[in-house]
């Protein structure tokens, strides 16, 4: 008995121990991540630009994310805005001599490498050094570094230079095998978002669009990189088509590159090019400290603001998430906004394949309401399409870079029937009973009526209806023309100006400076603030902890397969009809 207690005794204490450290442990914690003390840079200074981590509207800082153990993959997201932020500053800043850009393979979308891109020229009227190096580059890499003065390559790496690609799953052949019947319903010959569970390839339509979209893009990038590093147009896609740029050597002799060499050799250019000692090390700031170290530019009055509202995902009823744009969450931001005399215009960032079709129209109804009282400008980002699209066309103007993915005027609904699958390969039946024939309508568990399928459709056809009314007359155009832009059909931003379903080409700045002037502001007249405000880092490293279980152990399980998990799960969790991009595109 007396053991018994000296365990139970020796067990409290150590409770109590434990709690009392944690207690002091996390006060620490919390103390490193509040503290706003401003950080001095060095004189000879370089701007560290790493572009490798995810990239987001706004950033995501994890100081613990090298610590390992329930910190590890909760690796930083790079903010868009922190990126520009920072580049602006450098550009007045003494003490910055210029970039080191790390841009092998970024994590970004060609819009939001766009607006980098663009940024970064701008910085060079500084007439301060860029320069690169990468022990190899992709195509979205190389379109950031080929900006630079200087571009090293490891003499043992090399770059992708085979052109771009769009690539899909189609999940027709599994469904077929598990004995699952997808009930499809749309508005639109492009509306393809179905096409990956009603067949096993691209329809001709999709096809058509993708060729063109791709193409549109991929010309962007070339007259870029042709006007950046003067290598003539016609002579990159014959590069391409060869695939003549297959080491380092040849990356070399066709001015890809300005240099081959390891880091050590690198290093030691940048230091002569400071003038720095050999033994020293070079004085290298990333973004996010860069900013701690204050401003370089001079803000306009506290009173008088620009308000950029970030709507990043896919469109969900409710509150939505930190990967999505929940419309309740949305509308009552907006409100806050419009209600908030200190600011006189509004950017609605929009960065967004769709999703519900009823809360895009509960979130247009807001941008509408907000649109009478004070100006309101759509800035699209990567991709604004379909329920995107929806909130864009309530705004005053629209701007998109020539690379944003938009477009997608369309609607589906989706039913799966599991009733074969249920029975045949689980075992399971159904039964029941209702106060009519159609009480359980819709349903998953049996066969539907052709007339509870006309149901569905009507409902489908009138919701593809509001949404080309609502488009044309945002648009100022006749309902006719809209229709024959929209069918579902995604467009880029260059392609979308042509057809008047944007105004301007450009990025949030540009968009911002819209803002202003619809709202009578003089340059320097104004602050900028974008909302929702970013997290703390505690707040988002106890959130990212708490959150992040469920998808890292999917990941660590299936491996591979975690991604078609993730659209599975998307897919169960679509309620109602959609108003959403007509595929799951990565251009690589």
């Amino acid at each position: 008995m007396l053991q018994f207690f000296k365990y139970v005794l020796a067990t409290f204490v150590g409770i109590i121990i434990f709690i009392f450290l944690s207690f002091f442990i996390l006060a620490g914690i919390g103390t490193a991540l509040s503290s706003e003390d401003e950080v001095v840079i060095n004189d000879k200074s370089v701007l560290k630009l790493d572009l490798n981590n995810p990239i987001q509207e706004v950033g995501v800082e994890n100081p613990f994310a090298d610590l390992g153990g329930p910190f590890s993959g909760n690796e930083n997201v790079v903010g868009l805005k922190d990126i520009l932020e920072a580049l602006k500053n450098a550009q007045a800043d003494a003490n910055i001599k210029g970039i080191y850009l790390k841009t092998e393979g970024p994590q970004a979308g060609w819009a939001t490498l766009e607006e980098i891109r663009n940024q970064l020229t701008e910085f060079k009227k500084s007439k301060k050094f860029i320069v690169t190096y990468g022990e190899s580059y992709s195509e979205k890499g190389y379109y950031i570094a080929s900006v630079a003065d200087k571009i090293y390559l490891n003499p043992a790496g090399g770059i992708e230079w085979n052109g771009l690609s769009a690539e899909y799953s189609f999940f027709k052949g599994t469904f077929d095998k598990l004995e699952v019947k997808p009930l499809v319903f749309r508005v639109g010959e492009f509306k393809s978002a179905i096409e990956m569970f009603s067949r096993q390839d691209m329809s001709e339509a999709s096809k058509k669009q993708s060729s063109e979209l791709i193409g549109a893009i991929n010309n962007n990038f070339l007259k870029n990189i042709s006007a950046s590093r003067n290598i003539p147009v016609e002579e990159l896609k014959n590069l391409a088509d060869s695939l003549l740029i297959d080491n380092p050597k040849s990356a070399l002799e066709h001015k890809f590159v300005t240099n081959l060499g390891y880091w050590d050799e690198f290093e030691g250019v940048l230091k002569k090019e400071l003038k720095v000692e050999e033994k020293k090390d070079i004085s290298f700031v990333g973004v996010d400290k860069y900013l701690k170290s204050g401003s370089k530019i001079k803000e306009g009055d506290f009173n008088t603001r620009i308000g950029v509202l970030v709507a990043e995902g896919e469109i969900t009823s409710g509150d939505g998430s930190d990967e999505s744009i929940g419309s309740e969450k949305f509308v009552k931001e907006l409100k806050s906004i419009r209600d908030n005399d200190k600011i006189k215009a509004v950017v609605i960032r929009i960065n967004s394949p769709g999703g519900s079709a009823l809360a895009s129209d509960v979130m247009w109804r807001e941008i509408q309401i907000t649109a009478k009282k004070k100006p309101v400008i759509a800035s699209m980002s990567d991709v604004a399409a379909s329920g995107g699209y929806y909130m864009a066309m309530g705004c005053d103007t629209i701007v998109a870079q020539p690379n944003t993915i938009t477009g997608s005027i369309g609607i589906f609904g989706l039913i799966f029937n599991v009733t074969d699958f249920m029975n045949n390969k689980l075992g399971v039946t159904f039964d029941g009973v209702g106060t009519s024939p159609h009480a359980d309508w819709p349903t998953a568990t049996r066969e539907m009526t052709e007339f509870e399928k006309s149901m569905i459709q009507k409902s489908v056809n009138e919701g593809y209806d509001t949404f080309t009314k609502k488009a044309a007359a945002g648009r100022k155009m006749s309902v006719e023309k809209l229709r024959s832009l929209a069918q579902g059909r995604v467009w880029s931003g260059i392609e979308a100006k042509e057809n008047g379903l944007v105004d301007v080409l450009g990025g949030v700045d540009d968009a911002i400076k819209i803002a202003a002037k619809a709202a009578k502001l003089k340059e320097g007249d104004y602050r900028v603030r974008y909302y929702p405000e970013k997290k703390k880092p505690l707040d988002e490293l106890l959130a990212k902890v708490m959150g992040d279980s469920e998808e890292k152990a999917t990941a660590k399980t299936l491996g591979e397969l975690a991604p078609y998990v993730k659209m599975y799960k998307k897919l169960m969790n679509m309620g109602g009809t959609q108003t959403r991009m007509p595929f799951e595109m990565v251009i690589r």
